[in-house]
């Protein structure tokens, strides 16, 4: 005799709540009644019940419900009865009443769930699902269902109801594995494209969000929670694109991203890709101080975010707090060996360290890393003309103002020539021997009077000429 394999699939699933009951009943036990005989039919439907004797099961199950309405295992018992007689519309009232009864009891919430899902009320299903705190029975429910795919592996409401059960344990890879088979197996099955894609957008990935709504809307354009969704992901995908096409350009618009956490303030994944960009946009733009804030708003949730730790470092430099790059390269090349990037960021940053406790020519003009030649020769002149040695008569304030002088005329030496100050920002010294490896470069050596040859009111395309009295 041919039997259809959806048949036989929705027989056996029958059975599981059946299971579920007989191993419930033996741990609840029927104490929930005074009267005697409702523990003499709860004992008698039960034993029935596990003979397949199903009508005389019910009978019994009614009688217990009779003699003592507040016995939720009663109910329980005749829900399970029904079920396994196929008349799920006259369990869900009981399995509402055992809740009702015992909020806490998580086979009644799972079944419950498992016919408002058949019957497409898929937030009251979704909502019973969450309430599910045991997840010991979530597995063993798992379980029973893995082992009836091995026989009907092309089942559908089981591939759901597995779906429903792993994103309840947080396994959404198997939950998006069994929601894909389902979506293939049964025809204009829109309930599984929109969870597809309401799985998608939570774990962040707006543009497989996009294609698995777009799926839902070609079977059903008119379906309205997918075009509801469909509206909000197509509008953060549009955002984030157009936001990255901006960093590609290297045109770093922070306000892109924030519109991006208002679109959607309540995923945390998208705030966190926010966050990053944002802070990836203000190292790149100099807003060192604000990136740093961000990128450590970030690495809170994060700490092995790779990218953000090399943003962060890059804007710990520019603070000029090498020891903290020092650091956030480091963890960052735990995570990720053979990055180039960060290899030669650490060296950068330790070179930049032990300049810091040498000489630093940008401090010692006081302008910022960022100067520009016009603003480095303006600077030179004012200090070259404050502290030129003939200002001063004392001996020890002279050669004071002799050292001070000479570290003037090395700034600007190295800070108005491009090779030289390349180098120096890549943490070498030009007027340091041991920096320079055997390097020819110019140096100082003596006081004022001693300059080897070089002229600090000489050099450059300016000249000073002092005249005191």
């Amino acid at each position: 005799i041919m039997v259809s394999i959806d048949h036989v699939a929705h027989r056996i699933l029958a059975y599981i709540p059946y299971v579920l009951v007989l191993i419930d009943m033996r741990y609840e036990g029927v104490t929930c009644g005074r009267d005697g005989s409702v523990d003499n039919h709860m004992e008698m439907g039960k034993k029935l019940l596990a003979a397949g004797q199903l009508a005389d099961a019910l009978s019994h199950f009614h009688a217990a419900v009779d003699g003592d309405p507040k016995n939720y295992m009663a109910y329980y018992g005749r829900a399970t009865v029904y079920l396994a007689m196929g008349k799920s519309k006259s369990a869900l009232p009981d399995l509402s009443k055992v809740i009702e009864l015992k909020p806490d009891f998580t086979s009644a919430r799972l079944q419950r769930g498992n016919l408002l899902l058949k019957q497409g009320r898929l937030d009251e299903a979704e909502s019973d699902f969450k309430s599910v705190v045991s997840t010991q029975l979530v597995l063993q429910f798992v379980r029973v269902i893995a082992f009836l795919l091995q026989t009907c592996i092309w089942d559908v409401t089981s591939r759901e109801m597995r779906a429903e059960c792993f994103v309840q344990l947080g396994e959404m890879g198997k939950a998006i594995s069994d929601l894909k088979a389902a979506s293939k197996l049964k025809n204009d099955n829109t309930p599984a494209f929109y969870k597809l894609s309401t799985i998608y957008y939570n774990l962040g990935d707006h543009e497989m969000s996009l294609n698995e709504v777009r799926e839902c809307l070609k079977l059903d354009p008119d379906h309205k929670q997918c075009y509801s969704h469909y509206k909000q992901v197509k509008k953060l995908n549009k955002q984030i694109q157009s936001a990255e096409e901006l960093i590609q350009e290297q045109r770093y618009a922070v306000s892109k991203y924030e519109a991006v956490m208002k679109t959607e303030p309540n995923v945390h994944h998208f705030t966190l890709l926010a966050k990053e960009r944002i802070c990836h946009a203000l190292a790149q733009s100099q807003q060192a101080s604000r990136a740093i804030s961000v990128c450590s708003e970030v690495l809170q949730s994060n700490p092995e975010n790779v990218n953000v730790l090399k943003d962060r470092a890059e804007a710990y430099i520019q603070e000029e707090q090498y020891e903290e790059a020092i650091k956030d390269y480091e963890t960052a090349a735990k995570h990720s060996e053979n990055d180039r990037q960060i290899k030669e960021g650490l060296e950068r940053a330790q070179r930049l360290l032990k300049q810091s406790q040498k000489k630093d020519y940008y401090k010692i003009l006081g302008v910022k890393r960022t100067a520009q030649k016009k603003e480095i020769i303006k600077a030179y002149r004012k200090l070259a003309q404050q502290w030129h040695p003939d200002n001063f008569q004392d001996p020890e304030e002279k050669k004071k103002a002799e050292k001070k002088f000479i570290d003037i005329a090395q700034a600007k030496e190295v800070l108005t020539d491009p090779e030289m100050r390349t180098k120096f920002d890549q943490g070498e010294d030009p007027m340091d021997p041991e920096s320079q490896q055997g390097h020819h470069h110019h140096h100082f050596h003596g006081g004022f009077h001693g300059f080897n040859g070089f002229n600090p009111f000489g050099s450059g395309p300016f000249n000073f000429k002092f005249n005191f009295n």
